[in-house]
């Protein structure tokens, strides 16, 4: 059966990162609103499947180089377990569906975010992921497209401070990816841009992201906007919490891995632990109190 293989050249395991889509409504307080809920889940399966059409496009595109690497000679493309004919295919029906779904919760911005997503994709694909810096602004701009996506299609306006938390927390996440690249380099890989970077730079600039996130965290916080809207003083109690997830997941990418934030967050369980009570504390301060 191919359906695993196909599974797997999916990324099902990365719609993990389009959860965000979810937070605008999580943090406005109406995450109970059935009609706002809905148009997140067919936003988020809307998402889940344009991103997964981005994936294989761009395997189709490093078919040769990933042949020639250690461990992306193992995908089903590089393989040939999946051809090319059966993944153009599988790329057109993902659009279709993606297409679909964004339909049912359609606002004419949500579709322009959507496209815009596809195409700075497809463009890093075609060339611009060898760029320096360029690289890992397109990655962050997937993450804020997601955020903003998820704002449009609930109606919903969210506060500056989360959108700059968001930004300096992406370039974080891309700089560690780039770092544990850099270390992890071999004469088998393919990525020309990796070497264009430096491990004090990435260290420098993961610290400077790692310190603006906490800033901007604890401004929405404390914001009085915030503070408002909630009818409530206590969120200041989850920033420790948060450095606390942060320096462990630098502990970790500082350690043997691949630096992805997926990966590093599925496969460290003491993460998963700090994350799940994060998430916790905030529904109940948002919620309960």
């Amino acid at each position: 059966m191919k359906i695993k293989y196909y599974l797997k050249e999916f990324r099902v395991h990365h719609y993990i990162k389009n959860l965000l889509i979810f937070v605008p409504l999580i943090c406005s307080g109406k995450f109970f609103s059935s009609d706002r809920l809905l148009s997140s889940i067919f936003a988020f399966l809307s998402f889940c499947l344009i991103s997964s059409s981005i994936y294989i496009i761009n395997d189709i595109k490093d078919i040769e180089n990933d042949k020639k690497h250690p461990t992306k000679c193992k995908r089903p493309i590089a393989s040939r377990i999946i051809s090319k004919r059966d993944s153009m295919i599988c790329v057109v029906l993902l659009i279709t569906a993606s297409i679909a779904f964004n339909m049912l919760c359609f606002e004419i911005i949500s579709s322009v975010l959507l496209f815009l997503y596809f195409f700075l994709n497809i463009l890093y694909s075609l060339g611009l992921k060898n760029v320096p810096l360029l690289d890992i602004a397109i990655l962050v701009s997937g993450f804020l497209i997601r955020t903003i996506y998820g704002a449009v299609v609930t109606d919903i306006v969210i506060s500056n401070w989360l959108y700059l938390v968001i930004i300096s927390a992406s370039f974080y996440l891309g700089f560690g990816k780039r770092r544990s690249e850099l270390k992890r380099i071999n004469g088998n890989e393919t990525r020309s841009v990796i070497k264009k970077y430096s491990l004090s730079f990435l260290d420098k600039n993961m610290s400077v992201c790692m310190t603006l996130v906490f800033v901007f965290y604890a401004l929405w916080t404390v914001d009085e906007t915030t503070i408002a809207m909630y009818k409530n003083s206590r969120l200041i109690w989850t920033v420790p919490i948060l450095m606390i997830i942060l320096m462990k997941y630098s502990l970790t990418v500082e350690e043997n891995s691949d630096g992805d934030p997926v990966e590093v967050l599925l496969h460290d369980k003491g993460l998963i632990i700090l994350s799940v009570l994060y998430l916790i504390i905030m529904f109940v301060l948002l919620y309960v109190f």
